[in-house]
């Protein structure tokens, strides 16, 4: 079997780089896929092609190619299949996991992603039935290096995204991988906090260490790979299991806010987090993040992008995309503890108004004064919900900073920021955020309409003529024109 096996593997290379080559012809292009794809539906070898053509010493779309084969084997032949030759094949895709790719910095992604792929349609059908002891051999693997780590977690992703965002699988198999999930959740979150830390820990400690930097950046992609893991499944699991040993992952996502290699990947989970729905109770916990420390590094956190954004525009670098989006999601983050707040306070869960709140709606106020016109107007909505409490609207913080608010809105209704100028530090922003005047114009009219309404239910909080010491009256009298008097 072995010289048939390399001779068709010998045509197969030659096919893969015609397709490939942009010097070969349609026609000579289209008769080698036309030959790949006819083995693939018909060979009886394609598990050892696929299995030689995967290998790490092969070019990687040769790689990729015998990936992809034993892809398509698991998919259309996996029932026709005898026991042997499924145990066989789950063995091998395993081997390739352990030992069949360059490290986490060399190897392209595509094979990582093909590779990840493989191991989770075996996943999908044979786990947990005939596959007991699967999630004991991927944490076994994570102690072979990081390139093996990375690989988990992209197994570990995509198979809560094919089962339960993307729900690509018949209904009774679905059921089944889930519950089992479910079951196992406790030790797949503590393993993943586990991988989390360690991975930062390491990070943090050889980035300092100039000959060490490769190695710091291998951790660093494990980190990310680990978060990006994390905000698959936080979505979707049983709050206690977000909340857990005094909500801990929330306080290492908090930490990580002031990495700035990791921050984007932990905020994306912290605004998942913090957004969930469910039983007043069980989000009882999320509160949590209103003390002091959790509030620090969130509030840090936003300063030090908001200041490397500021000093990148002073160099003419214009916005950084990177920082603007984390300040995007630390936004939403504080919006949705503000949204969280107003759904607990005043409920029957018995939650008290903060000791911080006067510190996390500074910091509200500052994303509503920020220059880019998209921020202002993400906080809007928040700002009506607080403003339209029972209980909140009377707390004397909220009242307090409802005269802030108002002041800040006399500038926001101004349309300043147009994309196609230089005449204010909006514009900077808007031509991140809008492709054209017309665009920013219609974006514009909408947020001015929304700042009326807001507008509207501070004005019902706010007591008439309520002093401010430096600028005389807050708000004007809005009941002045019914006794003959008129404001500009």
């Amino acid at each position: 079997m072995a010289e048939p096996v390399a001779a068709m593997c010998e045509q197969l290379i030659k096919a893969v780089n015609v397709m490939m080559d942009a010097e070969s012809s349609q026609r000579y292009r289209l008769e080698a896929l036309k030959f790949c794809e006819e083995f693939k539906e018909k060979c009886p070898f394609c598990v050892p092609c696929g299995l030689q053509l995967a290998d790490k010493s092969q070019s990687p779309v040769v790689r990729h190619f015998g990936l992809q084969i034993l892809e398509h084997v698991i998919k259309f032949r996996w029932n026709n299949m005898s026991p042997q030759e499924k145990v066989q094949l789950k063995n091998c895709a395993m081997g390739l996991l352990s030992n069949g790719t360059h490290p986490i910095m060399e190897e392209e992604s595509h094979i990582k992603d093909v590779l990840s792929r493989i191991i989770v349609e075996m996943i999908k059908r044979e786990w947990p039935q005939h596959w007991p002891d699967l999630l004991k051999e991927l944490e076994a693997l994570t102690n072979s290096g990081e390139a093996q780590t990375e690989l988990v977690m992209l197994i570990l992703l995509r198979l809560a995204e094919d089962v339960v965002t993307f729900q690509t699988l018949p209904p009774q198999r679905r059921k089944d991988i889930q519950q089992t999930l479910t079951q196992n959740m406790e030790s797949v979150f503590s393993f993943l906090l586990t991988i989390l830390q360690r991975n930062v820990d390491e990070y943090r400690r050889l980035k300092r260490v100039p000959s060490q930097e490769l190695k710091a950046k291998a951790h660093c992609r494990v980190g990310v790979a680990t978060l990006n893991t994390l905000a698959g499944y936080i979505d979707w699991v049983a709050l206690v299991h977000i909340t857990h040993n005094n909500c801990r992952l929330l306080e290492i996502l908090c930490l990580l806010l002031g990495e700035p290699e990791l921050q984007l990947e932990a905020a994306e989970c912290l605004l998942i987090a913090v957004s969930r729905k469910g039983k007043l109770e069980d989000r009882k916990p999320l509160m949590l993040l209103f003390d002091d420390v959790a509030m620090h590094y969130i509030l840090s956190a936003a300063e030090a992008a908001d200041a490397v954004k500021l000093s990148g525009q002073r160099r003419g670098q214009g916005v950084v995309e990177r920082d603007y989006t984390f300040l995007k999601r630390l936004c939403q983050v504080l919006c949705a503890l503000g949204t969280q707040l107003c759904s607990l306070v005043g409920s029957n869960v018995e939650v008290e108004i903060p000791g911080n709140l006067e510190k996390f709606l500074e910091a509200f106020l500052a994303f509503t004064t920020h220059p880019s016109q998209f921020l202002r107007s993400s906080t809007q909505i928040t700002w009506g919900t607080l403003f339209r409490h029972e209980v909140l609207s009377k707390d004397p913080v909220i009242v307090r900073m409802t005269v802030k608010y108002l002041r800040a809105t006399i500038n926001n209704l101004v349309k300043t920021g147009f994309p196609s100028k230089h005449d204010s530090p909006s514009c900077e922003y808007s031509r991140v955020d809008f492709d054209n005047n017309e665009d920013f114009n219609a974006f514009f009219n909408s947020f001015r309409a929304q700042q009326g309404e807001v507008v509207r239910n501070a004005c019902k909080i706010v007591p008439l003529g309520l002093p401010d010491r430096r600028r005389g009256p807050a708000v004007p009298d809005q009941h002045a024109h019914r006794r003959g008097h008129h404001h500009l």
